[in-house]
């Protein structure tokens, strides 16, 4: 019997930064997930990529992904988008919804999931991490009307009380740790096992191996947590100034709700623009 092909696509979310195995390799949520997937063999194949934006799944890994021709296909990704200066929610909607059709019309399996914004998840202040967080609601927003649109199995996981536990997060606070990236392998594997996707065992919610400790977790944050925040920085953090300069003279006007209502309708004529186009396409 053939079997059971999973393919992961998206950031270092699902490549697995956060849940190390023999303290080199990275594991996390999506191979935790593959074997509960079926009863018999599952090939996995990861395809996720540490700083990939949506542009990245849609051009390079969702072509690699339909060679494979998987039954399982997650995307989980949006998070480096909000991150970058050039973030742009019409862009991201059109290539998701390219990538989740791209799919859906070869009859894989589709995960998707929404995600917390990364500003409350670093603690920054509140006139940085605002922006950053209608950004990622933005991005949820799409996610979840095409992962609706779509039939996707879609896990809501952006707002959860499991995400204030700080058990389940790495030193870096912006991945989880093995017993963040287990949790999020056994709500997929709930939502699949609903669905009649998953006949396997569900993946264990508790840790194989003992959390990083102290002085680990402070190297690390000293080492490769300021070099990716280096990076981010020049990326961002110019736009990102003007944004919270932006959002302060909002506040103190007292119309702070004009930036929110200004994000909603681009997300609403975001996804208006995708349903024009598949009328056109139709006709």
């Amino acid at each position: 019997m053939r079997p059971v092909r999973f393919v992961a696509l998206g950031d270092s979310l699902t490549e697995g930064v956060g849940d190390p195995v023999d303290g080199a390799e990275w594991r996390g949520w999506a191979a935790l997930l593959a074997a509960g997937l079926a009863a018999g063999p599952v090939e996995f194949t990861n395809l996720a990529v540490s700083g990939a934006q949506t542009r990245d799944v849609l051009e390079r890994q969702t072509q690699d992904a339909i060679l494979l021709e998987p039954d399982v296909v997650s995307v989980v990704i949006g998070v480096n988008d909000t991150l970058r200066c050039t973030f742009d929610i019409h862009a991201v909607a059109e290539r998701l919804d390219k990538v989740y059709a791209a799919f859906t019309a070869r009859r894989a399996v589709l995960l998707t999931a929404c995600l917390p914004d990364p500003g409350s998840m670093l603690r920054l202040p509140g006139a940085l991490a605002r922006p950053l967080a209608r950004r990622q609601r933005a991005v949820n927003a799409v996610v979840h009307a095409l992962s609706e649109r779509y039939g996707a199995v879609h896990l809501h996981a952006s707002g959860e009380e499991w995400l204030t536990d700080r058990a389940m997060w790495s030193s870096d606070r912006l991945h989880p740790g093995e017993r963040g990236h287990r949790q999020l392998a056994v709500r997929f594997h709930d939502l699949l096992a609903q669905a009649g996707v998953a006949k396997g065992a569900a993946p264990s919610p508790e840790p194989e191996f003992p959390a990083p400790t102290r002085s680990a977790s402070l190297l690390w944050l000293a080492t490769a947590g300021t070099a990716w925040v280096m990076r981010r920085c020049t990326d961002l953090l110019p736009q990102l100034l003007t944004l919270a300069a932006d959002e302060m003279r909002h506040r103190a006007r007292g119309t702070s709700a004009r930036l929110d209502l200004r994000a909603s309708a681009a997300v609403s004529t975001a996804l208006a623009a995708l349903s024009s186009v598949d009328q056109a396409d139709v006709a």
